[in-house]
Protein backbone atom coordinates (compact mmCIF):
# COMPACT_ATOMS: atom_id res chain seq x y z
CA UNK A 1 0.00 0.00 0.00
CA UNK A 2 1.84 3.34 -1.13
CA UNK A 3 2.80 5.33 1.90
CA UNK A 4 3.19 2.20 4.35
CA UNK A 5 6.54 2.02 6.10
CA UNK A 6 8.22 -1.09 5.68
CA UNK A 7 7.68 -2.98 9.62
CA UNK A 8 11.37 -2.76 9.87
CA UNK A 9 11.33 0.72 10.40
CA UNK A 10 11.55 2.39 14.15
CA UNK A 11 7.97 2.78 15.83
CA UNK A 12 8.31 6.82 15.84
CA UNK A 13 9.03 7.41 11.97
CA UNK A 14 6.33 9.34 10.41
CA UNK A 15 4.00 7.51 7.90
CA UNK A 16 2.81 10.78 5.66
CA UNK A 17 4.86 13.30 3.56
CA UNK A 18 4.36 15.93 5.31
CA UNK A 19 5.13 13.86 9.15
CA UNK A 20 8.24 12.71 7.31
CA UNK A 21 9.22 16.78 6.70
CA UNK A 22 8.42 17.55 9.83
CA UNK A 23 10.29 14.84 11.53
CA UNK A 24 13.11 15.80 9.77
CA UNK A 25 13.37 19.28 10.23
CA UNK A 26 12.58 18.83 14.17
CA UNK A 27 15.32 16.60 14.05
CA UNK A 28 17.43 19.41 12.67
CA UNK A 29 16.95 22.30 14.63
CA UNK A 30 17.33 23.92 18.60
CA UNK A 31 13.62 24.64 18.21
CA UNK A 32 11.67 22.07 17.56
CA UNK A 33 8.46 23.48 18.59
CA UNK A 34 8.64 26.43 16.15
CA UNK A 35 8.63 23.64 13.28
CA UNK A 36 5.67 24.06 10.81
CA UNK A 37 4.80 22.18 8.18
CA UNK A 38 2.04 22.99 5.61
CA UNK A 39 0.56 20.58 2.86
CA UNK A 40 -1.15 21.67 -0.50
CA UNK A 41 -2.30 18.88 -2.72
CA UNK A 42 -2.46 19.73 -6.34
CA UNK A 43 -2.76 17.80 -9.41
CA UNK A 44 0.52 18.29 -10.22
CA UNK A 45 1.63 16.39 -6.47
CA UNK A 46 2.53 17.92 -2.98
CA UNK A 47 3.64 21.56 -2.25
CA UNK A 48 5.29 21.12 1.06
CA UNK A 49 5.39 24.24 2.81
CA UNK A 50 8.14 24.30 5.86
CA UNK A 51 8.60 27.40 8.72
CA UNK A 52 11.34 27.05 11.79
CA UNK A 53 12.21 29.95 14.14
CA UNK A 54 14.57 32.24 12.90
CA UNK A 55 17.63 31.43 14.83
CA UNK A 56 17.40 27.80 13.18
CA UNK A 57 16.86 29.13 9.62
CA UNK A 58 21.08 28.66 9.15
CA UNK A 59 20.63 25.20 10.48
CA UNK A 60 17.61 24.00 8.00
CA UNK A 61 19.00 25.25 4.90
CA UNK A 62 22.76 24.44 5.76
CA UNK A 63 26.37 25.64 4.22
CA UNK A 64 25.03 26.47 0.58
CA UNK A 65 22.69 25.33 0.62
CA UNK A 66 23.06 21.55 0.98
CA UNK A 67 20.80 20.80 4.25
CA UNK A 68 18.00 22.20 2.46
CA UNK A 69 18.60 20.71 -1.25
CA UNK A 70 19.25 17.14 0.71
CA UNK A 71 15.72 17.88 2.17
CA UNK A 72 14.22 18.02 -1.06
CA UNK A 73 15.61 14.88 -2.85
CA UNK A 74 14.70 13.11 0.55
CA UNK A 75 11.22 14.33 0.12
CA UNK A 76 11.36 13.75 -3.99
CA UNK A 77 12.37 10.24 -2.89
CA UNK A 78 9.70 9.42 -0.18
CA UNK A 79 7.12 11.18 -2.72
CA UNK A 80 8.37 9.00 -5.30
CA UNK A 81 7.88 5.71 -3.68
CA UNK A 82 4.48 6.57 -2.13
CA UNK A 83 3.39 8.05 -5.91
CA UNK A 84 3.76 11.21 -6.23
CA UNK A 85 5.54 12.16 -9.27
CA UNK A 86 5.73 15.57 -8.36
CA UNK A 87 7.10 17.25 -4.65
CA UNK A 88 8.17 20.46 -3.40
CA UNK A 89 9.37 22.09 0.13
CA UNK A 90 9.63 25.38 0.07
CA UNK A 91 11.02 26.98 3.43
CA UNK A 92 9.92 30.12 4.38
CA UNK A 93 10.76 32.79 7.45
Amino acid sequence: MPGDMPGDMPGDMPGDMKDLLDYLARELVDDPEAVRVEQVDDDRGVLLTLSVARDDMGKVIGRGGRTARALRIVMKAAGMRSGIHHTGVEIVD
